[in-house]
């Protein structure tokens, strides 16, 4: 259950929080449910928000995306306080803590795709398919055609969300080892938004329940990159269609520009995102 003044005892005085859309598409309601979450909690909580352009995937973002999406935020008036480098201009950082987890933890060659996995695992979590380690002792050399994994060890990891309450995760038992870049050569996004999280301060991350059984691998790997105190994890409730799934931007879910082709004011697309994301009447008083 919400409670702000928990959730505010675990925060420096004016935290850090970030929306991080991925330019696959253009954006929805339910991005706007996660943007009516992060402004609202910064403001409520004195903070400040980070604007970061998830950009990872090469094959699938496309700048025009980008573009519409900061149209968007735009017109809603959700203004970021600071604007960080998109994750595609980050290689350099993100190769840099891959040899240091090299160094430290053990990082492998694998050339497993997800078929293969998929054929040859035997643990499944949820809608989770736990990789098996098949590559883990092949000694494979690194290069073109195969991936980076980083050696997951047993244990749990424990955490209270700000929306959730108490957690526990175990990422060896979920996950397995975890992959840190994948066979066409594209930092993934687990790796991605942890070093960047380090990095940028993050102090709370707000997102969407479906990242939930991620948190846990996130928080085991900033630790293996040296961050002992990992920010504090939020999860928020999502939107969903009639037939069960969650929104998407390949369906075109509603769309923020149909939405404000059609009519609707700023004002409007927020107030009803806050309402179909259950924001706590505690936050609403931001918008």
């Amino acid at each position: 259950m919400f409670d702000l003044d928990r959730l505010a005892s675990q925060l420096p005085p004016r935290p850090l929080t970030r929306f991080a859309p991925s330019p696959t598409g253009h954006l929805h309601l339910g991005h706007v449910v996660n943007a009516v979450y992060v402004w609202s909690l910064a403001r409520t909580l004195g903070g400040r928000v980070l604007l970061r352009i998830e950009d990872h995937d090469g094959t699938r973002c496309r700048p025009e995306f980008e573009q519409s999406i900061r149209e968007d935020l735009d017109w809603l008036g959700l203004e970021p306080d600071i604007i960080a480098e998109r994750q595609s201009e980050s290689g350099a950082v993100y190769a840099a803590a891959l040899a240091r987890l090299g160094e430290t933890h053990g990082t492998y060659a694998c050339d497993c795709s997800r078929r293969t996995i998929a054929r040859e695992a035997t643990d499944v979590f949820g809608e989770e398919t736990r990789y098996p380690g098949r590559c883990r002792a092949r000694g494979l050399t690194p290069g073109p055609g195969t991936g980076t994994r980083v050696v997951m060890e047993p244990g749990a990891e424990r955490f209270e969300d700000g929306m959730l309450g108490p957690q526990q995760q175990e990422p060896a038992m979920q996950c397995g080892d975890l992959l840190v870049r994948d066979r066409l050569g594209h930092w993934t996004y687990q790796f991605a938004v942890t070093v960047d999280d380090q990095r940028q301060g993050i102090d709370l991350v707000i997102r969407g329940e479906d990242l939930l059984a991620s948190t846990g691998r996130q928080i085991r790997l900033a630790r293996m990159l040296g961050r002992e105190t990992p920010p504090v994890f939020f999860h928020h409730p999502l939107l969903w269609k009639q037939t069960g799934e969650k929104l998407s931007k390949a369906s075109g879910d509603t769309g923020i520009r149909e939405l404000r082709a059609a009519g609707m004011t700023a004002k409007a697309v927020l107030r009803e995102a806050a309402a179909r994301g259950a924001l706590p009447p505690a936050l609403a008083t931001s918008l």
